[in-house]
């Protein structure tokens, strides 16, 4: 007759397993969990997970490098719907709350693959994974339409970033070698096995080789790098004042600039002064003053009228920049009492501070009395400021034989050839018109570049290395904690970093395998001599659905309770099954 041992209730508390499978899936009790294959359903959602991290990564990171930009962002959106606001607070907070919410779950998914349990992705996670690819999707759509050129910047960061994310996404390729040896030793050798494997082999080995497609002026070495390029305070310094007024320009020769930028329109009676935009609505309190002419070029007001308004108490109300908080008591009463400044004011202001003038000049509607004339009266402003005409860069196309005094710049990126017969001998261009490749050619030929808008330090650093003569800048205040590029290095030692970490990962990659491969042949060999027969019942179902497993449990516990053998219900569903003993 067959003598039963009681049921043994060894019962260990699992908080860890239990917090992953509830928080991915909703499973907290014991006899929820499982260690069968996901459903081909579940495993669809887990590439739609994967596919909607990776695209909520490339959303975040392009704006986190956009920063260089966000003030252009603005102004282009202004320009829509004639209201100002810093429309990338709310992109950045739901970029943020999704990225941080989508890599979360991912870390949960992959937990529930290195432990084997199955993935069952609950209902209202599905709900948010699905509510952040279509906000991501329409997010990337949406500024493909609005702001198309700006993706031109992903692929200029990458001469900063480049070989530092080579090394991440080597180290996180190299790690997920360990799920991917698990499921290729552990296994039974079956066609999507193999698939699995080649395309990981595929990915480290193009991960392996990625460095030749990298291309980075920084890549260098010191003996070559050129001397710092000057900076050029873009409407002065539009983060410390008000952009085009006369604090935003003394701000800017503070900070150290070797030129100042203006934009430049001629008044009705033929006053040239600074003005960034078509009208006075954004820069001034024409709202106040003359509310039925707001939306009127800025042009057709007489020099008395523009001279009227206010043109700083919109920069303390708005904070487009965020720099309010930082300024003085001093500081904010001096913006509250800015008028729009003259071209002759900023011009003075260059000549006694023995800088120089980086002028675009906006062509006045066709019905202006001076449609004709502008130029002239542009010319004439430079004479009365006193300032040397060969401190004063002239951007515009038209009439460059009227203006021979003045140095020339083309804002159009044209051949050698094309400039030198049309007397020019500098350029003036985004940074994304001027590739590295295209700055050394001009450099060859005695071409100086100057680069716009460049507030970051990693682009300064990037144009720094490219040899670039000067940068236009919105934060002069930034670059000029800027002594030295970001980060420079010989192309000997970087060819010693990429085959060191190739090395690296090549080593662990293939020592996981051996590990895996080692730790199945001693867990066969070991449990095969531990056995008894209860286990190799069950063992022999494993593979059958979970249904039937269940029903062959069942009928374990159910021969045990049947010859005296009793169990309180929550100790009858550990983790693998019910806890049936042993037989003696």
């Amino acid at each position: 007759m067959v003598k039963h041992q009681p049921l043994q209730q060894v019962y260990e508390k699992q908080l860890c397993l239990s917090f992953l499978t509830g928080i991915y899936g909703c499973r907290w009790k014991r006899y929820q969990r499982s260690h069968d294959d996901s459903s081909k359903w579940e495993c669809a959602w887990f590439i739609i997970l994967c596919s909607t991290f990776s695209l909520l990564l490339f959303w975040a990171y392009f704006w986190l490098e956009a920063h260089n930009d966000y003030n252009q962002f603005n102004w282009l959106l202004y320009n829509r719907s004639g209201e100002w606001k810093d429309r990338t607070v709310p992109i950045l907070a739901t970029t943020a709350v999704g990225f941080s919410y989508i890599t979360f779950l991912m870390i949960l998914a992959l937990c529930h693959i290195s432990l084997g349990q199955q993935l069952n992705l609950y209902w209202i996670h599905k709900v948010g994974v699905l509510a952040a690819l279509i906000t991501t999707v329409s997010g990337v759509v949406s500024i493909d339409d609005v702001w198309g050129d700006e993706w031109d910047i992903i692929l200029i960061s990458l001469q900063s970033t480049g070989p530092f994310l080579h090394i991440g996404a080597l180290a996180a390729v190299t790690a997920l070698g360990w799920l991917v040896a698990e499921h290729v030793v552990r296994a039974e050798r079956t066609k999507f096995h193999m698939i699995l494997l080649l395309v990981y082999l595929s990915v480290l080995l193009a991960l392996y080789m990625a460095p030749l497609a990298i291309s980075s002026p920084c890549i260098m070495d010191k003996n070559s790098l050129k001397s710092r390029p000057d900076v050029i305070g873009r409407r002065g310094a539009p983060m410390l004042a008000p952009e085009n007024t006369l604090m935003s320009f003394n701000k800017a020769l503070q900070q150290g600039v070797s030129s100042l930028e203006a934009d430049v329109t001629v008044s009705l009676d033929g006053v040239p002064f600074l003005m960034r935009d078509r009208t006075l609505k954004r820069t001034t309190d024409i709202a106040k003053v003359f509310p039925d002419r707001q939306h009127e070029d800025a042009s057709l007001f007489n020099w008395t009228e523009i001279r009227s308004l206010n043109a700083g108490q919109w920069f303390l109300e708005n904070d487009p920049f965020w720099t309010v908080g930082s300024l003085t008591g001093r500081d904010r009463n001096r913006i509250r009492n800015l008028t729009v400044c003259s071209l002759v004011e900023m011009l003075r202001l260059a000549a006694r501070a023995n800088r120089s003038a980086l002028l675009y000049l906006r062509r006045p509607p066709p019905e202006h009395p001076h449609y004709k004339t502008w130029i002239m009266d542009t010319l004439w402003a430079v004479q009365r400021s006193g300032i040397s005409q060969k401190r004063v860069t002239w951007t515009p196309d038209t009439d460059r034989g009227r203006v021979r005094g003045l140095q020339q710049t083309s804002l159009e990126k044209l051949s050698v050839e094309e400039l030198r017969h049309r007397g020019i001998s500098s350029l003036t261009l985004r940074y994304s018109q001027a590739s590295n490749k295209d700055i050394q050619d001009f450099l060859a030929n005695n071409m100086s570049v100057t680069v716009y808008p460049v507030n970051e330090p990693w682009l300064y650093s990037v144009l720094w290395c490219s040899g670039v003569s000067s940068v236009s800048s919105d934060t002069p205040q930034v670059l000029r904690k800027v002594p030295y590029p970001i980060w420079l290095m010989s192309p000997d030692k970087y060819c010693l970093v990429w085959i060191t970490s190739d090395l690296v990962s090549i080593a662990i990659v293939i020592g996981i395998f051996i590990f895996q491969n080692y730790h199945v042949i001693r867990w066969r060999m070991s449990g095969m001599q531990n056995y008894n027969p209860e286990q190799i019942m069950l063992s022999a179902v494993a593979r059958r659905p979970s249904r039937d497993v269940n029903i062959m449990k069942e009928k374990l516990i159910f021969s045990e309770v049947s010859n005296g053998v009793t169990s309180t219900d929550e100790h009858l569903y550990p983790e693998n099954g019910y806890d049936i003993g042993q037989y003696k």
